[in-house]
């Protein structure tokens, strides 16, 4: 377990607020999924999913993340050298038998989620008591979207999560192959100023510390710290729009830089919008993207 102590603030002085591990593996199990879509940005489709009398298995639980991902979460109460494995074991099945995700993505959250499921990149996120070092470094050997996540229940109603470590499978690119990804997607609609202000942000976002993965939608790219903190929509002519996880009540809104847009229909996820359109404006920006990144 990481250093992190939680105390509880009186007027004498404070209390420490002992963390504790769940007493069954099914406690942390119930507890996530009735709360996935806070607590990972994963919405919730089955619990046990049975995967068939051949394979013999039963996924823990199945999700769509916020860009259409298909997600695995697997659990263990204290640590467990097997739970990677055992979730590899059922992304390969997943892999197998994406008509039958699709099924049932459709079954619950409707045809139009169903038809925007991104196989380019599965996730698996495996939620234990700890991990070890060789946990974290079998996670990068792997070329799989996995998030190791730390968790403890602190007295009678907190809980806390914490990411170990965090890869995104296939995902990992140059800086030249960054640019020209960039490139492509700005050809034809504006010169090169907004290429290079896009491949800016892009080092800008991914810069922000470790963990920060990457996934590529079709109406946006997504950075990813276990949830998107940023979304950045292909470049317009003039200006790039940005989409992050901050609440626009916090922000001293400026016309042209920064908007609100709680409420209003728009690619990516996040209710502060913010245009860039220069890389003044990328300096600007640069305590947003650190906040959105924190709240994630």
């Amino acid at each position: 377990m990481s250093g992190l102590k939680l105390f509880h603030t009186t007027k004498s002085g404070v209390t420490e607020v002992a963390s504790r591990l769940a007493v069954v593996e099914a406690d942390v199990q119930g507890f996530v999924e009735a709360h996935m879509e806070t607590l990972l940005g994963v919405r919730f489709l089955a619990s046990e999913y049975g995967t068939g009398p051949v394979h013999g298995g039963r996924i823990d639980s199945l999700g769509l993340d916020e860009n259409g991902s298909p997600v695995i979460v697997e659990y263990k109460r204290g640590v467990d050298a097997g739970v990677i494995n055992q979730g590899l074991f059922y992304l390969a099945w997943l892999m197998d038998h994406r008509a039958e995700f699709e099924h049932l993505v459709r079954d619950r959250l409707g045809s139009t989620a169903a038809a925007q499921v991104l196989w380019s990149g599965p996730r698996l996120i495996c939620i234990a008591g700890d991990f070890t070092r060789y946990d974290v470094h079998a996670v990068r050997e792997h070329r799989r979207s996995i998030d190791l996540v730390r968790y403890r229940f602190f007295g009678s109603d907190l809980i806390g999560l914490e990411t170990v470590a965090s890869v995104s499978g296939g995902m990992r690119v140059t800086r030249r192959a960054r640019r020209q990804a960039v490139a492509r997607a700005a050809a034809g609609v504006q010169g090169a100023p907004m290429v290079e202000l896009a491949d800016t942000v892009d080092e800008a976002l991914l810069g922000l510390g470790d963990g920060v993965n990457r996934v590529e939608n079709k109406q946006y790219r997504a950075y990813q710290r276990l949830r998107n903190f940023a979304c950045l929509c292909p470049p317009q002519r003039s200006k790039l729009l940005v989409y992050l996880k901050v609440d626009p009540a916090d922000v001293d809104l400026v016309p042209g830089f920064t908007r609100d847009v709680s409420g209003l229909g728009h690619h990516g996820t996040g209710d502060l919008e913010v245009q860039l359109r220069t890389p003044r404006d990328v300096e600007r920006a640069q305590d947003l993207f650190r906040a959105s990144y924190a709240e994630a």
